[in-house]
């Protein structure tokens, strides 16, 4: 098992997961592409006052995929693992939006 410390890393006091280490890169990649695409339109949508719901939901399925939140990574075996972003993606590559 990993150290404590190798889960989580502390930003102005806050405590974040990190990401699971054990991703193939392509795969993360693809899910830091989605956050990065998801997170942009959320701040869109403020902009244009639309409703940001959809895209934080993409957030929250890229952030799973990646091992940031749900079950943590150092607790599930390879298949676990493999099932969770596989299903992260294929959610996101489902609901795809060029935004």
């Amino acid at each position: 098992m990993s150290e404590p410390d190798e889960h989580f890393f502390v930003v102005d006091g806050r405590r974040w997961r990190r990401e699971d280490p054990h991703l193939p890169s392509e795969v993360a990649e693809e899910l830091r592409s989605h956050l990065g695409r998801a997170r942009s339109a959320i701040g869109r949508a403020g902009r244009e006052g639309t409703d940001p719901a959809p895209y934080r939901a993409r957030v929250s399925a890229a952030k799973h995929g990646l091992g940031e939140r749900g079950t943590p990574w150092w607790e599930q075996d390879d298949d676990a693992r493999r099932e969770r972003y596989e299903q992260a993606l294929q959610t996101l590559r489902a609901d795809d939006d060029p935004a």
